[in-house]
């Protein structure tokens, strides 16, 4: 069978998942298991690297993440389409079909990629995740035209190839799957669903009852956990303004109920409240002494500003530039259980990671908002619990986050 995502489409970048991989079952040279822990591994599972092999106008690009990551170049040269690649290996390991992930799937495919003779075209992305049982590594090769499926996947460690997946026969909505065992027999062989990442899907598979089997489910669990907590934030200002149902409490990307939150979190944590008025206070123009949420009637609330004086300001009288740094600092100052996301249930919160991403980081904020929010973002994210990585336009004033130790910026014009 012809090979779907064709040389002309997607680079080679070694090791990449093949659509069509050969019959040979996964190496079974030595190799550390994952298993076994070190003292230098994070506690924490966390995505440290992305690669995006082809995707939009990305080839052959890999991205170190560090705990504070900012990507950094002028508009047109990729920061987006990078996040939004992370942002769909995170969906895709939650168990999202992919016509929910790529909703255009056209988007993706390299502009000047070219069809093989089958009329395919396709994408290829693809991250490590570090963690108690050391790097893992996932390749998702992905077919956008003519059907949207998977076609070959790989989930490697340590120089092992763990889970392998091709499409074999293209009338079938299934791809064969070959997962290492190291039992009576090396490997498992499975068909399973082409529009859904392997991977998420190998603790409903695997028994564990081998060590191989136990490999498998350690590595797949580990890169699991490491995608799953993310909150994509996106502040809009216009609808921050005005009053927001009370609702559950919990943020939405865009922050729309950023009132309702503030009701919540002010009730319920006045420790990190009380971080949260610091951080507004260093940001925002005039005396605060803090910051609350008003009811309005009809179980909505506002969110205000107290002046100390009397005065009390509504958000709806704040800046865009405000508005974003109020947002910003909110996610910073929580977690997974006042955000949106869909953390991993069976795995204890103190053994996952929340990462935020941000595009447009600096957006709106002059240069005293920036500031403060940098050294917040690196502060929070010295403690372990929470990562970020954001995009920015200009390199100049991120550069300094590399001050704080945690903190890197990926230049993506260089």
């Amino acid at each position: 069978m012809s090979e779907p995502l064709s040389e002309r489409s997607s680079p080679s970048p070694s090791p990449s998942p093949s659509p069509t991989p050969s019959a040979a079952p996964p190496s079974a040279s030595p190799s550390p298991s994952p298993s076994r822990t070190s003292p230098s591994r994070p506690e924490r599972p966390c995505v440290t690297e992305l690669r995006l092999s082809a995707f939009a106008a990305h080839r052959g690009a890999r991205f170190p993440l560090g705990p504070l990551t900012l990507l950094a170049g002028p508009s047109g040269c990729g920061k987006t389409s990078a996040l939004r690649a992370y942002e769909a290996l995170a969906r895709l390991g939650g168990g999202a079909a992919l016509d929910e992930v790529f909703p255009d799937p056209g988007a993706c495919v390299p502009e000047r990629a070219r069809p093989d003779a089958q009329h395919r075209r396709g994408f290829r992305i693809g991250c490590t995740a570090d963690g108690p049982h050391g790097p893992v590594r996932l390749d998702l090769a992905v077919q956008a035209e003519p059907g949207l499926r998977v076609v070959g996947e790989r989930l490697t460690v340590g120089g092992r190839v763990l889970l392998e997946t091709a499409l074999r026969d293209p009338r079938r909505r299934a791809v064969q799957a070959t997962w290492y065992t190291a039992g009576s027999t090396v490997v498992t062989r499975e068909a399973l669903p082409d529009d859904r990442l392997g991977t998420a899907l190998l603790p409903l598979r695997v028994a564990g009852k081998t060590d191989g089997q136990r490999q498998v489910l350690a590595a797949a669990e580990q890169m699991v956990v490491a995608l799953r907590s993310v909150f994509v934030c996106e502040p809009r200002p216009a609808r921050m303004r005005g009053p927001a149902p009370v609702g559950t409490g919990r943020l939405m990307r865009g922050c729309d109920n950023l009132a309702a939150v503030l009701r919540r979190t002010r009730t319920e944590c006045g420790r990190r409240h009380g971080l949260l008025v610091e951080a507004v206070r260093a940001g925002c123009a005039g005396p605060v002494v803090d910051v609350l949420a008003e009811p309005v009637g009809d179980g909505r609330v506002r969110a205000v500003l107290d002046r100390g004086d009397g005065v009390r300001t509504g958000f709806e009288r704040l800046g865009d530039g405000e508005l974003r740094y109020a947002a910003l600092a909110l996610v910073l100052l929580t977690g997974p259980g006042v955000l949106d996301v869909d953390p991993v249930g069976e795995v204890p919160a103190a053994l996952q990671t929340l990462t935020v991403l941000c595009d447009d980081f600096g957006t709106g904020l002059d240069p005293r908002q920036r500031d403060e929010l940098l050294r917040l973002a690196a502060r929070m994210c010295e403690r372990g619990h929470i990562r970020l990585t954001g995009a920015v336009s200009d390199g100049a004033w991120a550069g300094e986050v590399g001050e704080a130790g945690q903190g890197r910026v990926v230049d993506l014009v260089r």
